[in-house]
């Protein structure tokens, strides 16, 4: 094993990475002795051009939704054909089943029992102390967004309150729509299709951090969808960025335009929000009959407007986030740069649901909504599915009331709870939007309803108005509302009034199904996101000389004669600092003893895009890059070694290759943003 890592210790100086002559020591502040061998500097000496020598027969994409998912696939011989998968058993009235619920039970044993609506109904129709038993989870993947020091043992809350390891639940996740979709390709090949002929694609919104998206590459390789030797197999798309690339290809009937510039398809602005909505609704609900979406090779006619340089927003809303992405046009190829890092927040429809849980602990009181949850789970889903069709329903020109039914174990519950009615309580709370009718529903007023959407979209609209406050922002031509909730006519009104002067909103047909087919266009043609931007500021600790005047006093050590600087930020990339792909930052490092079998480096993240250093206030330690030498010594081992690494962050996770620049062979890397 090794003698001593070259990485920081906590006890005071000590022998670790020499960068010259000189032995560098670390000091007990710093976390790391090594000194780059090689000035900080980009190069860009890959070409992006040139494709994996892997090839795949087919392509499928997992759109992993807070509130439902689905996937879609393409053959690598016909990319024009794109297949969503076939109809879902079950489904909900009044909401299209395009794509499944992101619920999924296991059993008391906590083996996997069943995903989606299947999940969802068996659930239903257990028996309420048995239900209390299974462990059923909905809308799990806000965990991996809210949760700050997110781990490999991350726990997740069932509806039970049993904890259970989150990195289980999304490997089940994923293997259930890896088997159903391998099914499907099998069936539709008349004979049995290998694992090893798809490469999957992922997608994760563009506003997660690094350790989110490694989460989600290591539940898939626990799945089986690819393996850490094989991890070209894998792509992890970001989005909106899926949602961009499907909207380049949009032809005019394949969209609706909420602005007053002109009458689109024969409906004027003001039909088009809800009325042409509800028409193209209808338009995709006959065509879905097919399940093949042609993906026209040529630009769409939108994009045949956009001109060399010109910028759009894509706003991906959905039940967890929003995400905002600024993309430019480079032609002639039409591929896209990232203009401006992602943004955005938890403001996706979820919110609605936070707001309709607080209307009722409101009336009902926090005490009994928290117990009702717990004592009966499955009821409790049951009036979540209830609100979830009503508020589909809702609409800025909404007059008639919106009628909620409550589960009969409510009304139950809640009279042994607190010895009188449900009526009485909603007489009692002066909540007088809401009224009980006598069929056992909650009449909620459409300004009601509108209320429990104003603080999600009021984030939104904020959140947009910030970014076109950004010089790189405010000439846009226009902007793509997808994801889930753009189909809330609310959000499409609040949007284009704030923004219907600055620019085009389009909205596409099939808005739900955007990402996931953006998704497969991706696995088809990573590399055609040219540019993006580094969402953080990223480099590692080394130890610099000393400079008088320069160096703060209290970072001065002392080593055999020689003067240095503890704690230097040696700076990868900026934040905001625009990538392309195929870019790499060079840097060499070397062991502190020949015989040294692992470098470990920290990696530290920061928001501020200038630096000096880890100590720094907002400098946070983010991962580790660990370089593991055994194998790559020759018989004769060189005094002092270097190796050298090459880190991408033009791509949608950071990646990273060494080489033993003695003997030439590849060095094992690991670059790691969740176990360090």
């Amino acid at each position: 094993m090794a003698d001593k890592e070259a990485g920081g210790s906590d006890t005071g100086p000590r022998e670790t990475a020499p960068t010259s002559a000189y032995s560098s020591p670390a000091r007990s502040l710093g976390d790391t002795g090594i000194t780059p061998l090689s000035p900080s500097h980009i190069v860009n000496d890959a070409d992006p051009n040139v494709s994996e020598q892997q090839t795949f027969l087919v392509v499928v994409a997992i759109d992993f939704g807070t509130t439902s998912s689905g996937y879609a696939y393409s053959f690598t011989k016909e990319p024009e054909c794109i297949h969503v998968m076939r109809r879902w058993e079950g489904g909900d009235p009044g909401v299209s089943n395009q794509k499944t619920p992101t619920t999924i039970l296991l059993t008391p044993e906590r083996k996997f029992h069943s995903f989606g609506y299947a999940a969802r109904d068996f659930y239903h129709d257990l028996d309420p102390t048995e239900a209390k038993q299974w462990l059923y989870l909905e809308k799990f993947k806000m965990k991996l967004h809210t949760t700050g020091d997110l781990t490999m043992d991350t726990d997740l809350t069932a509806a039970n309150g049993k904890k259970v390891k989150a990195l289980e639940i999304f490997a089940y996740a994923l293997q259930y729509f890896k088997e159903q979709a391998l099914k499907e390709l099998s069936d539709q090949a008349g004979s049995e299709f290998e694992n090893s002929d798809v490469r999957w694609v992922i997608t994760v919104p563009a506003i997660w951090k690094q350790p989110a998206k490694q989460f989600m590459r290591q539940a898939a390789y626990q799945a089986g969808l690819a393996s850490p030797e094989n991890s070209e197999q894998l792509i992890i798309a970001l989005e909106p960025e899926a949602a961009s690339i499907y909207c380049r290809k949009l032809r005019l009937h394949q969209m609706i335009e909420l602005s007053g510039k002109a009458a689109v398809n024969g409906y004027s602005a003001s039909d088009t929000v809800g009325a042409g909505f509800a028409q193209a609704k209808e338009h995709v609900r006959r065509n879905r009959q097919s399940r093949t979406f042609l993906v026209e090779n040529v630009i769409g006619e939108i994009w045949s407007e956009l001109e060399e340089g010109d910028k759009y927003v894509v706003v991906d809303s959905g039940g967890g986030t929003v995400d905002l992405t600024v993309h430019q046009i480079r032609l002639p190829e039409g591929h896209l740069k990232e203009l401006y890092k992602a943004t955005g927040g938890p403001y996706g429809s979820l919110g609605v649901d936070y707001e309709f849980e607080k209307l009722l602990c409101k009336i009902f009181g926090e005490d009994f909504i928290e117990q009702f949850k717990i004592k009966r789970p499955a009821a409790w889903v049951d009036l979540m599915i209830a609100f979830e069709s009503r508020k589909r329903a809702a609409a800025p020109d909404r007059t008639n009331p919106l009628n909620i039914t409550l589960p009969f174990s409510f009304i139950d519950y809640y009279k042994k709870f607190r010895g009188h009615s449900v009526e009485h309580a909603l007489r009692k709370s002066n909540v007088d939007f809401v009224k009980w009718s006598s069929q056992g529903m909650l009449r909620m007023s459409p300004d009601a309803m509108n209320a429990l959407f104003k603080p999600t979209i009021d984030s939104i609209i904020e959140h947009l108005r910030d970014l076109f406050q950004k010089p790189e922002v405010c000439t846009v031509k226009f902007l793509f509302l997808v994801g889930g909730f753009a189909e809330a006519p609310l959000l499409q009104q609040a949007v284009h009034a704030a923004f219907g002067d600055k620019c085009r909103i389009i909205i596409p047909q099939d808005v739900g199904l955007t990402i996931l087919k953006g998704a497969v266009l991706f696995g088809l043609d990573p590399a055609v996101i040219k540019v993006r931007r580094s969402p953080l500021t990223y480099g590692v600790g080394v130890l610099n000389r000393y400079v008088e005047g320069k160096h703060p006093p209290e970072k001065l050590l002392v080593k055999d004669g020689t003067r240095w600087c503890t704690d230097v930020f040696d700076k990868f990339i900026s934040a905001d600092q625009s990538v392309a792909l195929g870019e790499l930052v060079k840097r060499s490092y070397t062991p502190a003893k020949p015989s040294q079998l692992v470098i470990v480096i920290n990696i530290y993240s920061s928001e501020q895009d200038t630096v000096s250093f880890i100590t720094d206030p907002g400098v946070k330690k983010c991962g580790t890059l660990r370089l593991d030498l055994t194998g790559t010594s020759g018989t004769a081992v060189p005094a002092r070694r270097e190796i050298q690494t090459l880190m991408q962050f033009g791509d949608t996770e950071i990646k990273a290759t060494a080489i033993d620049i003695a003997t030439s062979k590849s060095v094992k890397v690991g670059i790691d943003f969740l176990n360090y």
